[in-house]
């Protein structure tokens, strides 16, 4: 069986064989900024990647080729630059195979950011804990959750940490019973054994529809290396581990490798970073992971711990002086109050101390406290990891009633199920919506597990009204935290 490929104004017209063409080929829009982006690309095989990027719709079209092999794992990274701010740029991808003969093609859109004066609404996805504890890609709906992701056309996805779990399998028969695309991959121990973990989840179509049509802003958390890692922490020991190995920095070369993260030029490895959206939102990204002091040590007010080392804590503090958007949005793997870790007695994994002296509560007191001191008061957090959603607002100063931050902890997109009941009250911490079964054990089959599966979005009209809901895997609404701009008023609805 034949067929007829065409490939814009720029590529040759070729007849191929369908059957062996490979699959198209993965696309990813990363780091985008008013007039630049960067394009991460991935094939099966080796050969080469075209791809053409036609700046806002009508402009001249931009022509990139790249060889594609194994030394990275066919991926390329492009930076693409003279673009538009603020408009939708359209782009084609077609592979090449070894004798220059185009083969399966890929297409998509994503939006250049506005200039930061610019009152430009924008809407803004997030989620992670994906395809954990063996609740994996679902044989017939795949990561189903992915489709009501869709449905809702963000402008901005972020992936809030374990995108994949490295330390864990994908079997034919899911956790919750149900058939599942089995994962040729066990434990990864190797730079081989992260690929894998990788290229499971990216096969999934809703994934790759939601990659291919807006920007991609990923992070990290513990399961891109192994459970609760820190620098020092990341070393198991016990098979399929060998004794004494870091996995840090074989994690961290995959998650750059395999994701449209641009390697910053004086810090290699530099995960956090900023987007600026017009004039309402500044989002910061954080990575928790790879500064952190040791979980198990003590948190003390007089020697207190870093989950983000010195530089990062600085530079977290200068966006917060200095941006002048409206609101300021912090992606933060691990939770506020939510008590992480486990087992507990290795010591907390998040910000919250909780029962024991091992968090990292002091740190967070410090970011709260300059916030406070400069009188950024619009401070929202984002966050996931516990496998269940919440809200919770912050008021940790009697004499400042007005500073108020806020939180909201997405369920897992597709994970085991969790459930912790209780939280740490300091920081003058509030509940405010949970959805979670009474225990983990509850849940037992998959048509009740998706119940929990979820994400989060954001929404922020051109007048700088914010609206933060939670989401359950059919896209309904379950929780909404609405903020105005003039008197920053919680309007908070649980439906």
């Amino acid at each position: 069986m034949y067929r007829t490929v065409v490939f814009s104004c720029c590529l040759a017209v070729a007849v191929v064989a369908a059957a062996q063409e490979p699959a198209a080929p993965t696309i990813a829009v990363g780091d985008v900024t008013s007039n630049s982006a960067l394009i991460w690309a991935q094939a099966e095989g080796p050969g080469q990647v075209v791809v053409e990027v036609q700046p806002g719709g009508t402009g001249a079209v931009q022509r990139f080729q790249r060889s594609l092999d194994a030394g990275t794992d066919f991926t390329a990274k492009i930076p693409v630059d003279g673009l538009s701010p603020g408009r939708r740029q359209r782009w084609r991808a077609v592979l090449l195979n070894a004798e220059g003969a185009p083969g399966a093609t890929a297409s998509g859109s994503f939006r250049t950011t506005p200039p930061s004066a610019a009152d430009a609404p924008v809407r803004l996805l997030w989620g992670g804990d994906l395809a954990g504890q063996n609740v994996c890609r679902d044989a017939a709906l795949g990561f189903e959750v992915l489709q009501a992701m869709n449905a809702r056309a963000p402008e901005l996805f972020v992936g809030m940490g374990d995108m994949i779990y490295a330390d864990g399998l994908c079997e034919a028969l899911g956790h919750y019973g149900n058939a599942q695309v089995p994962g040729a991959f066990g434990p990864a121990a190797d730079m081989a054994g992260y690929r894998a973990h990788w290229r499971y989840a990216r096969a999934d179509a809703g994934l790759r529809q939601l990659l291919a049509n807006s920007v991609y802003l990923p992070t990290w958390d513990d399961h891109e290396v192994v459970n609760d890692f820190g620098p020092l922490g990341d070393t198991p020991g016990e098979p399929p581990y060998a004794s004494g190995v870091h996995l840090l920095p074989i994690g961290l070369a995959a998650m750059l490798e395999q994701n449209p993260v641009a390697e910053h030029p004086e810090r290699p490895g530099r995960l956090y970073r900023a987007v600026r959206w017009g004039k309402h939102l500044e989002l910061l990204l954080l990575d928790t992971r790879q500064y952190r002091d040791a979980n198990g040590a003590p948190d003390r007010p007089e020697r207190p711990k870093t989950m983000l080392g010195r530089e990062q804590l600085t530079w977290l503090k200068d966006k917060l002086k200095s941006s002048d958007a409206t609101w300021v949005v912090i992606a933060s793997s691990v939770p506020l109050a939510i008590p992480t870790g486990w087992p507990p007695e290795g010591g907390r994994d998040g910000w919250a101390n909780f029962d024991q002296p091992s968090g990292f509560e002091q740190e967070l007191r410090e970011i709260f406290r300059y916030a406070a001191e400069i009188g950024r008061k619009d401070l929202i957090f984002i966050s996931a990891d516990v496998h269940f959603a919440a809200a919770f607002s912050y008021r940790p100063y009697a004499g400042q009633p007005s500073f108020v931050v806020h939180e909201l902890v997405t369920g897992p997109l597709s994970a085991g199920i969790g459930a912790i009941d209780d939280y740490d009250r300091d920081l003058g911490a509030e509940r405010l919506f949970m959805h979670a079964p009474p225990t983990a054990d509850a849940v037992h089959v998959y048509a009740d597990a998706r119940r929990y599966f979820g994400f989060g979005e954001l929404d922020i009209d051109a007048a700088g009204t914010l609206s933060a809901t939670l989401r359950d895997v059919d896209g309904k609404a379950l929780y909404e935290l609405r903020l105005t701009p003039e008197a920053a008023m919680r309007l908070a609805r649980w439906q």
